[in-house]
Order: C-alpha cells, then sequence, then structure tokens
C-alpha cells in the first residue's frame, strides 16, 4: 500500500506530461530553483565502516579550514575561472551554482530553442542577480553603466536585479535619459548604412534587401528594446546576443548585448514607455 501511494501520483504525471506533449508545451523544472531540493543534492554523505561505533569515535579537536588555498594546485584540487580568478574546485562538490543553471539552461521561445549557456565561463559579476542599489531614480528604471558592463532594473527598497552586457562602438555613442518606447520579440535585424559600409559583407542584409530574418544566429537575438528620446529614435538598442563570449566586453560593434536568457527575462518585467538612463 505504501509503495502505491508513491507511484501513483507519479504516473499520473506522466500522463499528464504525455498529454501535454502533443501541444508543445514546455513545463520547466520549477524544482530545481527549491533551495531544499539544493540542499538534498549536494549535503555530504556519511557512512559507518564495519566494526565502528560512532559513539566512542572522538571529536576533531583542530579547526576546519574554510578555504581551499593548496599550492600549487593537485589532483583533487586544481585553480579554474577566468584568468586572474581566485576560485578553487574539489572534486565531489557542485561546480558551478545551480541556481545559475537553471536561470541559463535551455530555454524553449516560441518556435525557437535557445541553447543552455555554459556558466561556468562567464564570471559570475556578470550573471543575473539582485544586489543592494540605492538610487534616486523610482522603480522599473532600466540603467545602464556602459563602463561597469552592467545593466540595472531598479526596485524598490534600494534593490535593483543586475544583468551583466557587452557594450560595442554604438554602444557608446549615446548617452542620457530616453525610453523604452517600444519592444520586439525575435526581432529582425537592419544594419546602419555606416555600418554596412564598415562591413560590406553584412551588405546582402542591408534595408534594401530586407534585413536578416529572426533566427538563433540573429545578431539581435531573441529580444530587442529600442530606445527613443524626445519622439525620435535614438538607433541605441537593448537586445540579446548569441554570442555569449562577449558580454562583460568591449565588442567591435552592437549598443548593449544581453544573454539571451537574460534579455528574456528583463523583456518580461520592463514595460513599453519605461524610462531609461544610460551613462
Amino acid at each position: 500500500m505504501e509503495f502505491s501511494r508513491r507511484v501513483f501520483p507519479f504516473a499520473g504525471l506522466a500522463v499528464a506530461a504525455l498529454g501535454l506533449n502533443g501541444c508543445n508545451i514546455l513545463i520547466p523544472d520549477t524544482g530545481a530553483t527549491d533551495p531544499a531540493r539544493f540542499v538534498q543534492e549536494t549535503s555530504p554523505v556519511f557512512y559507518s565502516p564495519p566494526g565502528v561505533d560512532p559513539m566512542r569515535v572522538k571529536a576533531v579537536d583542530t579547526p576546519v579550514p574554510q578555504r581551499r588555498d593548496i599550492e600549487p594546485p593537485t589532483l583533487y584540487n586544481q585553480t579554474y575561472g577566468l584568468p586572474g580568478a581566485n576560485y578553487s574546485r574539489t572534486y565531489g562538490l557542485p561546480v558551478t551554482n545551480p541556481v545559475n543553471a537553471a536561470l541559463y539552461g535551455e530555454l524553449r521561445d516560441g518556435d525557437f530553442r535557445l541553447p543552455a549557456i555554459p556558466v561556468s565561463r562567464v564570471s559570475s559579476e556578470y550573471l543575473r542577480q539582485e544586489v543592494d542599489y540605492p538610487t534616486q531614480e523610482r522603480p522599473g528604471t532600466v540603467i545602464v553603466d556602459t563602463r561597469a558592463r552592467h545593466l540595472y532594473l531598479v526596485e524598490p527598497n534600494g534593490k535593483a536585479i543586475r544583468y551583466g552586457v557587452g557594450i560595442g562602438r554604438e554602444g557608446f555613442a549615446w548617452s542620457g535619459r530616453g525610453i523604452i518606447q517600444w519592444k520586439q520579440k525575435w526581432p529582425r535585424w537592419t544594419p546602419t548604412d555606416e555600418m554596412v559600409s564598415r562591413q560590406p559583407d553584412i551588405r546582402p542584409f542591408a534595408a534594401e534587401n530586407g534585413g536578416m530574418n529572426p533566427g538563433l544566429g540573429n545578431p539581435l537575438g531573441a529580444r530587442a528594446m529600442y530606445i527613443f528620446k524626445d519622439g525620435q529614435d535614438t538607433l541605441y538598442r537593448v537586445h540579446g546576443t548569441p554570442d555569449w563570449q562577449s558580454i562583460g566586453k568591449a565588442t567591435s560593434s552592437g549598443c548593449v548585448r544581453m544573454l539571451n536568457q537574460d534579455v528574456v527575462d528583463l523583456y518580461d518585467r520592463v514595460p513599453a514607455k519605461a524610462e531609461i538612463v544610460v551613462m
């Protein structure tokens, strides 16, 4: 009876999932970010060797080290990460934060499937997170710090959601205060005449040829937000990018680039006509 109570609910879930499969509905693994599940999956495993009475084992008096600074790195403790990063890992423990793995996992978005971002290869500074951010700007305002390569979405009570961005040449061409005039899912990319003259190989995507169709290789990525000031297009865009390695860097072209999973998240949080400050 106990076995039946455990198995039948899961069988029901399986049937429901098969029923939804024909509708192409993606059911996210919402439990992936559950703290209780994280503790359960990463908690240490203890064992009792044969012939050992756990109650008679003496306590260890020496303090447990809180950092693993072993120099030089050994087989079981190796440095990793970006150049200059002071991280280490011990085999048997999670290498990356499972919450980040869930935030940047593969994402089904309309007719497209965004590939997962290899978060272990992106500096944690540029991954989505809530931070303290005292500001006079009202909640809902977007602030782009082009020098620090950060974009902030202001929240109440001195908080903000911070995203990492990449900045291109066009990203430094405008600063000030504007509004997000309109937003577009899976936008069509139309390079400017100046960009075409600088890169003749992209002429097939010029305005007279209709631009580039939406897709995983489109430079504007999964979303674009178009910035206007005083009713005029600034030609400044906040958009996604398939080039996740450009985040945190100054790239050759483009405005403000975000990881596709991040720009989808920002798009859903920010309404049209929201204020944006670029500095």
